[in-house]
C-alpha cells in the first residue's frame, strides 16, 4: 500500500505552495487506495507555535484533504532522535564541530546544494562536544555502506551522491536533530512508502538514502514535484510573506475550488509552476 505524508512546520502560515504539495501527496495516496499521514515538524524551538498548528489543521480541512489517523508531532520523538545519534556515534561517523557559518563561508572553497561546503576543519581534532554541533563524516559513512541508489518517480533511478553536501550537520547546537535526520527517521517510523516533496529538496534525498543505510531503515520511493513560483521567479516562501491560505480561508474563498484549480495547474495571478 502506498503511504504518503504532508509534513509542514508550524513556524508560519501555509501558502499556496504548501497547498500544492499537500494536494499531490493526498491525491497520489488516494488514487492508489493508500493513506496520507499528517506530520507536524515542530522541533524548531520558539518558532513553532500552537496557533500555526491550528491553522494548518483548518487549512487542510478547508482544502478538502482528508488525512489518515491523528497528526503526529516531531516533538514527541526526541528520544528516537537521540537514540539514532548515539548509534551513529557508536559506529564512528559523527564528529563535533564548533565552526560558525561565517567562519565556514570564509574558509570554504566550493559550494553545494546548501551553500558553502564545510572544509572539514574540526574533523580529527579534539573538540569539546559540549555545545558543539555534530557532523556526519560522509566519506567514512559511504565507505561503510558502499554504493547506494534511490528512485524518484519522475527522474528515475539515481546514484547516491551525498558527498555533494560535504560533511553536513545532523545535530545542531540548538536542535536535537537536523531536518535530514529527523525527516529520515520520521518517514521510517510512519511507514512512508512514497516521499513526496518539492524539487528544491531533490538533493537532500542523497543524504537521506545514506542515513537509511547506516541506520538500517526501510527505503521508500521519492516523488519530487515542481514548485509554485512568484512573478520574480522565486519559490513561494513564508519568510517572504507569500499570501497565506488562512487569509484566503477567512476571506470566504472556496477551499475545495482552489484545490481543484491547483490540481489543474490553474494558479492565481502572479503565480506559476516552475519548469526545472
Amino acid at each position: 500500500m502506498i503511504v504518503t505524508r504532508f509534513a509542514p512546520s508550524p513556524n508560519g502560515p501555509l501558502h499556496l505552495g504548501h497547498a500544492y504539495a499537500a494536494i499531490i501527496a493526498h491525491d497520489l495516496a488516494r488514487q492508489a487506495g493508500g493513506a496520507l499521514k499528517l506530520r507536524i515538524e515542530d522541533i524548531d524551538g520558539p518558532r513553532s507555535r500552537a496557533e500555526f498548528v491550528e491553522d494548518i489543521l483548518a487549512d487542510i480541512a478547508w482544502l478538502g484533504l482528508g488525512h489518515d489517523g491523528e497528526p503526529v508531532f516531531q516533538s514527541t520523538r526526541l528520544a528516537a532522535y537521540e537514540a539514532a545519534v548515539a548509534r551513529l556515534k557508536a559506529i564512528g561517523v559523527l564528529y563535533p564541530c564548533t565552526c560558525t557559518r561565517a567562519r565556514i563561508a570564509g574558509m570554504a572553497t566550493r559550494s553545494g546544494p546548501d551553500g558553502p561546503i564545510y572544509p572539514g576543519t574540526c574533523k580529527g581534532r579534539d573538540i569539546d562536544p559540549v555545545g558543539a554541533a555534530w557532523r556526519l563524516d560522509v566519506a567514512k559513512a559511504m565507505a561503510i555502506t558502499g554504493p547506494l541508489s534511490w528512485h524518484d518517480a519522475l527522474a528515475g533511478e539515481q546514484t547516491c551522491a551525498p558527498q555533494i553536501f560535504g560533511d553536513i550537520v545532523l545535530v545542531r547546537k540548538d536542535l536535537p536533530a537536523s531536518y535530514h535526520l529527523a525527516a529520515t527517521l520520521d518517514d521510517a517510523t510512519d511507514a512512508i512508502t512514497l516521499v513526496t516533496r518539492g524539487r528544491d529538496l531533490f538533493a537532500a534525498s542523497h543524504i537521506h538514502r545514506l542515513l537509511q543505510a547506516l541506520l538500517e531503515l526501510p527505503v521508500p520511493r521519492w516523488h519530487h514535484h515542481a514548485l509554485l513560483i512568484e512573478a520574480s521567479g522565486e519559490k513561494l516562501a513564508k519568510r517572504r510573506g507569500s499570501p497565506s491560505l488562512a487569509d484566503r480561508r477567512r476571506a470566504g474563498e472556496d477551499g475545495r475550488a482552489l484545490a481543484d484549480a491547483l490540481r489543474g495547474n490553474r494558479f492565481p495571478a502572479g503565480i506559476s509552476l516552475s519548469d526545472v
